[in-house]
């Protein structure tokens, strides 16, 4: 990736956090990597060099910096904009796929060799999958050392080292200290897990809890006051996280079944909330339309709700067809108290329900059945799948349509450019803001939104 320097130095300089995740700066004289913003003194033009990941620093011999923790910035919002295999494998790598399949896993599931996914890594990001990998076991590693009381062995493999001199020499050889010292820097937590999820400002916090806390389905999710909790089906077992928006971070509390779980915890937790967004980008180009100008500049940062289950997000969708909110949330309720009751079910587990589980009428009783089936058998429904190649399948699927496949596009695979023109919401708060609600001159006013159309379907709904 071509990395222009002045256009790097400048963002140095200014220590705008907004830059934070595009890129970390490397100095050469004290052999340390920074993100952006890092408050400390501004390193002499011909002392740094400027990198596109932070494993593309590890893997040169830079330690990350204390001060500033450039590993936990925020990722690059290129890779929620992007659809292409590089992309699609950051976000699988960021939730652990390496981790638990290797990077021949990573490679099937993309659908190329190792050889040339490592090619593609290396020439966009800097450093392959394994590197990436590295760096975000290392980083998982901190978070437990620092706010867990469970031993440092523990701690080595939970986040997904080999051994435990591995651990040690990735833990000296990234933060420049042992293990054990970057322990007695904080007083360990006991019970969850307690995280600061950065994001770039603005985010508008209300909209997102709104959203979710009105779809929150007993048994699954809930919003009370200022915090969303909700139970996650992760790798190695069921979780609970609670997240609360605060200025430039997301609190997140984690109750993990299994420690290992808190990469892929984290990286949904992330995709949720949509906090790798830029949000500058999203609020410039959507106030570029009069019609848009006013409630941009009044609620900034509106956000897209992800998942952290795509199954979940399908079910949603094909339940909702052609009903209110409130009466899928109790036609939702039912599935999930039928399946148990703890966290959204499973496909193979709402496969096996009973006819009478589902409130509806038989036609979507069977189009939830084949979809459940096609999960089940592989379809994958999460940001590490290629978009165009899951719309052809959802759309195969009996009574799903164009209205489905990209609600599931929108959330569940985080495509940023996604318009519903077709939906009554969406109509409904076209009219309000004085656009036409005639869906073909919706669609074709709405092209000048692109490659942000599912913001403005987020305000659409927010104003019907």
């Amino acid at each position: 990736m071509e990395l222009d320097f002045e256009q790097c130095y400048r963002a140095l300089a200014s220590r705008d956090d907004r830059f934070d995740g595009f890129f970390v700066t490397a100095v050469r004289t004290t052999g340390i990597y920074c993100r952006p913003s890092c408050p400390a003194l501004t390193p002499k033009r011909g002392n740094v060099t400027f990198l596109p990941s932070a494993a593309a620093a590890q893997r040169d011999g830079y330690r990350a910096c204390l001060r500033c923790r450039p590993d936990a910035a925020p990722g690059s919002p290129e890779w929620n904009v992007r659809a292409d295999v590089v992309a699609r494998a950051v976000r699988l790598i960021a939730d652990g796929v390496v981790d638990r399949t290797g990077v021949p896993g990573l490679a099937d599931r993309l659908g190329y060799t190792e050889r040339h996914l490592n090619r593609m890594l290396t020439a966009e990001l800097g450093a392959g999958p394994i590197a990436l990998a590295r760096a975000q076991r290392a980083q998982t590693a901190r978070v437990l050392i620092e706010t867990t009381t469970l031993g440092l062995a523990e701690v080595a493999f939970a986040s997904g080292f080999g051994s435990v001199r591995q651990f040690n020499d990735t833990i000296r050889e990234i933060y420049g200290k042992a293990p054990s010292e970057l322990r007695s820097r904080a007083k360990p937590a006991t019970g969850a897990l307690t995280l600061r999820l950065p994001y770039r400002s603005p985010l508008h916090a209300e909209a997102l809890l709104d959203f979710l806390g009105a779809r929150a389905i007993d048994g699954v999710d809930e919003r009370t006051k200022d915090t969303y909790t909700r139970v996650l089906n992760l790798p190695h077992g069921a979780a609970t996280a609670a997240l609360t928006p605060f200025p430039g971070h997301v609190r997140a509390e984690l109750t993990l079944t299994d420690v290992r779980d808190l990469a892929p915890a984290v990286s949904r937790c992330r995709r949720l909330f949509d906090l790798d967004a830029d949000p500058e980008a999203v609020n410039e180009a959507l106030a570029a339309d009069p019609a848009l100008t006013e409630t941009v500049e009044k609620d900034p940062g509106v956000r897209v709700p992800g998942a952290v289950d795509g199954f979940e997000i399908a079910v949603r969708a094909v339940v909702g067809q052609q009903i209110s909110v409130a009466a899928a949330k109790r036609v939702l309720a039912k599935i999930v108290t039928a399946a148990g009751g703890a966290g959204f079910p499973s496909a193979d587990r709402v496969s096996a329900l009973p006819d009478d589980a589902f409130a509806m009428p038989g036609a979507r009783k069977a189009t939830l059945r084949a979809l459940a089936t096609a999960v089940a058998e592989g379809l994958q429904l999460d940001g590490g799948s290629d978009r165009d190649e899951v719309r052809e399948a959802l759309l195969a699927l009996p009574g799903i349509g164009p209205w489905t496949a990209d609600y599931i596009a929108l959330r569940a695979l985080g495509d940023p450019d996604v318009f519903l023109p077709t939906d009554l919401g969406v109509r409904r708060g076209a009219k309000a803001l004085g656009l036409p609600d005639d869906p073909k001159k919706l669609a074709a006013h709405a092209e000048r939104w692109r490659p942000w159309r599912s913001y403005a379907t987020i305000r659409l709904w927010r104003h019907a």
